[in-house]
């Protein structure tokens, strides 16, 4: 979200693109406490970025992982909690034959090099690439989950879902949703910085734990 897309928006008018743009730029600044770690923002600023254009920066940036900031939305005013999204296994095979038909031209499909052009074998290859990543995925929203159960942050688990902004054949990537815009409880906390920086310490505590557990399987 950003620019002219506002996300949801709350009964009191929040933007969940003002939340999530605030929620980023505190997580950034706990991140970034620890040894070694870059962050780089898809945005700093108001502007609307392109859900692919989102993944291509993490690839330039050669990034180990991918986090991607929401505030939920629902019908039900009394549904909250934090959810921790990655990508579904049906929305995994759909996307694989997309990108084989894009990549089938291509030598190179993430880091691995294809020298052979059959649409079929490029198909599977990014099928094994992407099913890799999707397992290294789940593995960081469960290292997030605990982390959100150990500090008592309320956590609805571990969710699966076809976001378009999760499907990297090759960096691990979870959606989170900090929490229900439409709930008065979540909104509340959601507008309140100390809170912000609570959770984003606790989901830098968690990456961090994820990283240093990869950090020689890379």
């Amino acid at each position: 979200h950003g620019g002219k897309d506002p996300g949801a928006v709350s009964a009191k008018g929040l933007y969940e693109k003002s939340i999530t743009l605030k929620a980023s730029k505190i997580l950034k600044e706990s991140l970034v406490t620890f040894k070694n770690i870059k962050v780089f923002l898809s945005r700093d600023r108001d502007k609307y970025l392109f859900l692919r254009d989102r993944i291509k920066l993490a690839k330039r940036a050669r990034a180990d992982i991918f986090i991607s900031l929401h505030a939920d939305a629902s019908p039900n005013k009394k549904a909250k909690g934090i959810s921790i999204f990655t990508l579904s296994d049906t929305a995994s095979d759909k996307e694989a034959k997309k990108l084989a038909i894009r990549e089938n031209k291509s030598d190179f499909v993430g880091d691995f090099k294809i020298k052979n052009s059959d649409p079929f074998v490029i198909e599977n290859l990014i099928k094994i690439f992407q099913r890799q990543t999707m397992n290294k995925s789940t593995e960081l929203s469960q290292f997030i989950i605990d982390g959100l159960n150990e500090y008592s942050l309320y956590s609805r688990g571990h969710r699966f879902a076809a976001f378009a902004v999760l499907k990297s054949p090759e960096i691990p990537s979870v959606l989170i949703e900090l929490g229900f815009i439409t709930n008065k409880d979540d909104e509340k906390k959601l507008k309140n910085s100390k809170y912000l920086k609570k959770l984003s310490d606790t989901i830098s505590l968690s990456i961090i734990k994820f990283l240093k557990k990869n950090e020689n399987s890379n």
